[in-house]
């Protein structure tokens, strides 16, 4: 691997900057971004912008025109050398006559791992491979575990005060924290392929589970209920907007062919699945069909029971919990997470790479429930 210098980082870092450019727009691909510099400048970028268009590359090698002759391409994922959705970046940047490629992480996928850098190299293109390695991992963990393992990244999402409780006993939860938390949840929402919630969550606040911002084009979720026994009302805000926005009702496979086809009838997709021995129903085989669908990212966002069955199945990837200066201080209020108890803390279920940030009052802390990336 060949060093690398400060400028390399800094313009892996415009590279990255502008990935982030694509969330919830390019799945099943990765977020890319590309940076052509000659002489120190810039000349041209790009990012990938939707999926089905043009890579991030073929972007940054148009804009920078002639001048990308003799330059040097910063891209934040190694460059891709087969036919997909659109023909090889590998050639593009040859025949733009490129003379260094700066990747930020090798193409994750086991079947093309290394095809790219190397095709490069036979051309005489200098390349240098692991810039800023890590924070390129980070953003594309979806992809990564999706490419390599079949199944979605799975994300964890609480909001609750601080003594831990979703809600009062009574149920009620709206709202918990404040409206710059909510919104960001909305950010949130339009970033993932897929948003989740139990049944219990959808009779309780009848939820619309879409990402509802000021701007035009928002991409939205597919939204998934996991109701065992087919209770969804039809009269729910999920079931009359399914022909408008994907609900997805994952059942038991004991749920009548009636009630499948009354569902169904109202646009809604049912996926009937086995039953788990302690948590109801088979979340393996859920993310197995899932990863099959190309959904690459989930978010969980309740209720208790589902959090713990992924928690206790070791099947969430990392989490976002939200605090608000609140105390309910009732032991029967909704806690975050009702499954298997941990009796010591020796047996407590470790996280990792915490971070806390602030949200007006609020206080978000995210962290990971594995140390390694994807």
């Amino acid at each position: 691997m060949t060093a690398w210098t400060p400028e390399d980082e800094q313009f892996m870092r415009r590279a990255l900057r502008l990935a982030k450019r694509g969330a919830g727009r390019t799945s099943p691909n990765p977020m890319v971004g590309a940076v052509v510099v000659r002489d120190g400048r810039v000349v041209g970028e790009g990012f990938h912008e939707r999926v089905g268009g043009p890579h991030a590359e073929v972007h940054a090698l148009r804009r920078a025109g002639e001048s990308a002759r003799g330059a040097t391409l910063y891209v934040s994922l190694e460059p891709c050398n087969h036919h997909g959705r659109t023909p090889p970046c590998t050639e593009a940047v040859i025949q733009a006559g490129i003379s260094r490629v700066v990747i930020g992480m090798a193409d994750p996928n086991p079947k093309v791992t290394g095809g790219g850098a190397d095709r490069l190299r036979q051309a005489g293109i200098a390349v240098t491979v692991g810039v800023l390695e890590r924070e390129c991992r980070i953003l594309n963990q979806p992809f990564i575990k999706w490419v390599t393992q079949g199944r979605p990244y799975v994300t964890l999402k609480c909001a609750a005060t601080l003594d831990g409780r979703m809600g009062a006993r009574t149920g009620e939860s709206r709202w918990v924290t404040n409206e710059r938390s909510r919104r960001l949840v909305h950010e949130l929402r339009a970033a993932v392929d897929a948003v989740l919630v139990g049944i219990g969550t959808a009779l309780a606040d009848d939820p619309l589970l879409t990402a509802r911002l000021d701007r035009k084009k928002t991409p939205q979720p597919l939204r998934i209920v996991l109701d065992t026994h087919g209770r969804l009302p039809l009269a729910s805000q999920l079931v009359k907007t399914a022909r408008q926005t994907p609900v997805l009702l994952a059942c038991a496979e004991a749920v009548s062919k009636e009630v499948r086809e009354r569902f169904a009838s109202h646009g809604v997709d049912m996926l009937p699945l086995g039953m788990a021995k302690e948590h109801g129903l088979d979340l393996r085989g859920l993310l197995d069909e899932l990863g099959r669908r190309s959904i690459t990212s989930v978010l969980v966002e309740g209720g208790a029971r589902i959090h713990g069955a992924f928690l206790d199945e070791a099947l969430a990837d990392d989490f976002l919990f939200f605090y608000a200066p609140k105390i309910l201080g009732d032991s029967l209020g909704v806690p975050m997470f009702q499954g298997v108890p941990r009796f010591s803390m020796g047996d407590a279920v470790p996280v990792f790479d915490c971070e806390i940030r602030r949200f007006g009052e609020d206080f978000l802390i995210s962290g990971r429930f594995r140390r390694d990336l994807y």
